[in-house]
């Protein structure tokens, strides 16, 4: 999927059961909307330790939360798509070691559907769920090394 800046509700005659679109006008919502509605949503399922890819990304983030003032993007690790009446969401998850995978997928979709209908009125098609990977307790404690003299 690709991510677009916002995307318009144009008007039909099919379109005035959308509770979206009304005699009295129309409401547009950027696809960022979206995203960080997933994004919160996805976050308030225990289970879930962090969204975005592995790698490089997380190691980017890590660096990030170490700064005073910085703070990790709520849309990170999701990518929406948003048409007149309905959107689709791919997530990108890291999850916490021991946690059932496939439940937490389930809640995790079931959480983020519900926020996204109730808070916008779209339908939500589809949420794709990616597992990146798992959190082992005490990754994040250690050291950060450097090979500076200091």
């Amino acid at each position: 999927m690709t991510a677009t800046a916002e995307k318009t509700v144009v008007t039909t005659a099919n379109d005035a059961t959308s509770a979206l679109v009304s005699k009295q006008g129309t409401t547009t919502i950027a696809d960022t909307v979206v995203q960080k509605i997933a994004g919160l949503a996805a976050r308030d399922v225990n289970g879930v330790h962090e969204l975005g890819g592995g790698g490089a990304a997380r190691a980017l983030s890590a660096l990030r939360d170490r700064i005073p003032g910085a703070s990790s993007s709520v849309g990170q690790g999701v990518s929406v798509e948003v048409g007149e009446k309905q959107a689709a969401v791919d997530l990108q998850l890291v999850v916490e070691y021991g946690v059932a995978i496939a439940d937490l997928a389930r809640s995790v979709r079931r959480n983020v559907i519900t926020a996204i209908e109730q808070m916008t009125g779209l339908q939500v098609v589809e949420v794709n769920i990616n597992v990146n990977d798992v959190h082992i307790p005490g990754d994040d404690d250690a050291p950060v090394t450097s090979d500076r003299v200091l």
